[in-house]
């Protein structure tokens, strides 16, 4: 098993980079993932937050002492639900070390029958797992908090149909879900900027998962190509 079995420490105030990437990209190779996790906690971060049981073992065997949030992205036809959707995929990424399994945890179907409730009960009893529900609404993170989850995340906010009229990082759900729930709160989805992260912790939060913006090459790159794309044939025709 991992080996901080708890998954607390070191979160407080800590930067947790989430090392993923498409899996069409060469990015998504299992080498490059463990090189950026390692690359990341070598920098400073608090943690990384992984996808697959894949990449979790991976950097598990190169970084093991890191505290690795684990999750496997599964695709459904049936459910919108795509984190760690079910049991069996929470307990495969338990089980290849992750410190901490992130699910779903909002109130939309999922996929195989089994509800939110069931899957963490069974996780708890038969598992230990500890959780990290990834939420969108105050009323979600409040039932994932009643259910027995240990963290709470904003990382679906603005990206589930009860939210896309918002825009990520959800820093207005920060400050009340850290008074009601009584358990960590982090920061994720939509963080930009350092000084972005710095606001998410003076509203409360515990930790601030940054993914695009330091490891999404993919995006990152297609996002300035767009932008300077206008300027090419410019450029040429001066010359």
């Amino acid at each position: 098993m991992s080996a901080n079995p708890t998954g607390k420490d070191g979160l407080d105030g800590g930067l947790i980079v989430s090392v993923q990437a498409p899996q069409d990209s060469p990015c998504h190779a299992t080498e490059v993932i463990t090189a950026m996790a390692a690359a990341s906690l070598a920098n400073g971060a608090a943690g990384v937050r992984l996808d697959s049981p894949e990449h979790v073992a991976a950097v598990r065997r190169r970084c093991p002492q890191a505290l690795i949030i684990g999750l496997w992205k599964r695709f459904h036809f049936k459910s919108p639900v795509i984190i760690t959707p079910r049991y069996e995929d929470l307990a495969a990424v338990w089980g290849a070390g992750a410190d901490v399994v992130a699910l779903d945890a909002t109130d939309r179907p999922r996929p195989g029958g089994e509800s939110l409730a069931e899957i963490v009960t069974r996780a708890k009893t038969e598992l230990g797992v500890t959780l990290m529900a990834d939420i969108d609404t105050m009323a979600n993170g409040e039932r994932a908090a009643a259910l027995g989850c240990d963290w709470v995340g904003t990382t679906l906010y603005g990206y589930t149909r009860a939210t896309a009229h918002q825009h990520p990082p959800g820093l207005e759900l920060l400050r009340p879900l850290g008074q009601r729930l009584g358990i960590p709160v982090l920061c994720e989805g939509g963080i930009s900027s350092p000084r972005q992260a710095r606001q998410a912790m003076d509203l409360g939060a515990a930790a601030v998962v940054v993914g695009t913006a330091i490891t999404g090459i993919d995006q990152q790159v297609s996002c300035y190509s767009q932008a300077l794309a206008p300027c090419r044939g410019t450029r040429q025709g001066r010359n």
